[in-house]
């Protein structure tokens, strides 16, 4: 597999099945994602690993939680323009098309919304951290370093979700895995195999034309 069959084979998985991903697997994955560009060599990102029980006795703790916490970051903004809105909402509405959830049916799609956290039942995840003291162009680092590993993954055989959904649990995920007060909480993975049975699994996220976010300066 090449680097373009990888970025159009790449899509966000919702439904996994059980299949175990081996650590060592994992590991390497992510020791040749950290070759990602990153500025002036400073690596920001720390990454807490689980897999197996592990995951199932997180999400455990998660699931016996009464409410979600504050989080440290604002995943989208307040009031989405154009045409962001409009792809935010169109790709909302072809995902629960696929499962077969009418608008109207609110309990449905919070209950598919809180899949995100049980990984959408993959067996193996990471969180990203990044240390609070880092600004926006470490964060460029951390997306660099993402999606370098969710090609290499697909270069493996694996499939993959990037969880920003996972910000609103920043106290809980910090204990859980140990990580120290000077991190923040980025993002959660997942990792495992994608159901090929998932309605859900053939989302297809449009991008925008060309022309609508490029210009050629003359």
């Amino acid at each position: 597999m090449n680097v373009t069959e990888a970025m159009h084979a790449r899509k966000s998985i919702r439904n996994f099945l059980d299949t175990p991903v081996a650590d060592a697997v994992i590991q390497e994955l992510l020791t040749k994602a950290a070759r990602a560009a990153s500025g002036g060599n400073l690596q920001p990102w720390r990454i807490y690993i689980i897999n197996g029980e592990v995951t199932s006795r997180f999400v455990q703790l998660i699931e016996s939680k009464a409410e979600r916490e504050t989080p440290m970051y604002s995943v989208y903004p307040p009031k989405l323009k154009e045409p962001y809105r409009s792809s935010r909402y169109k790709l909302a509405e072809d995902m629960y098309a696929l499962l077969g959830i009418p608008r109207e049916d609110k309990p449905a799609r919070l209950a598919h919304v809180a899949r995100n956290f049980r990984f959408f039942d993959a067996p193996a995840a990471f969180f990203c951290f990044v240390d609070k003291i880092m600004g926006p162009p470490q964060w460029s680092d951390l997306g660099m370093f993402l999606q370098s590993f969710m090609l290499l993954a697909q270069e493996a055989g694996l499939d993959t979700c990037a969880q920003e959904a996972w910000a609103n649990w920043p106290q809980t995920v910090a204990e859980f895995v140990g990580a120290p007060d000077e991190l923040m909480l980025f993002c959660g993975m997942a990792i495992g195999h994608a159901n090929p049975d998932a309605p859900v699994n053939d989302l297809f996220s449009e991008r925008e034309p060309f022309e609508h976010w490029a210009t050629f300066v003359t």
